[in-house]
């Protein structure tokens, strides 16, 4: 009996082992604001979290204001925007609903960015997905 409760202890710690080292690195972020700070920040954790882990995969998702973050003229980061979108593993989404509720339409918006008929139906789907989720504020 107790041979073989050290042997299922053991398959559970090797089973938690090569989970650990199985686990991807997947961030949703959450931006709702045109506040330059939030801007600023959102940009600085995608160029730091690529620089440690350049497989992870990441994806800025924005809806009420926060789509100006990929607005060529009221993007306070555009040049952090234009090389994060050079990266496959990174992703920008806006939802169509907060694009609709403000007239903005897909010519606004830099080429390479994505649309979601729904910014907060994204996030959720991505967590139950096994993502990480981050809310961008300062």
């Amino acid at each position: 009996m107790k041979h073989t409760l050290i042997v299922l202890s053991l398959l559970l710690l090797i089973c938690g082992l090569v989970h650990a080292q199985a686990l991807e690195y997947r961030v949703v972020f959450d931006l709702t604001s045109k506040d330059s700070m939030e801007q600023k920040s959102v940009m600085r954790w995608v160029k730091e979290i690529r620089a440690a882990h350049p497989d992870a995969q990441l994806e800025v998702v924005m809806y009420g204001k926060g789509f100006e973050m990929v607005m060529p003229e009221r993007s306070s980061v555009a040049a952090d925007v234009k090389a994060a979108l050079k990266n496959p593993n990174t992703s920008f989404a806006v939802c169509e609903v907060a694009m609709k509720n403000n007239s903005v339409t897909m010519s606004q918006l830099f080429p390479g960015i994505k649309t979601v008929p729904d910014g907060i139906y994204e996030i959720i789907s991505k967590q139950h997905e096994g993502w990480g989720y981050i809310k961008v504020m300062h």
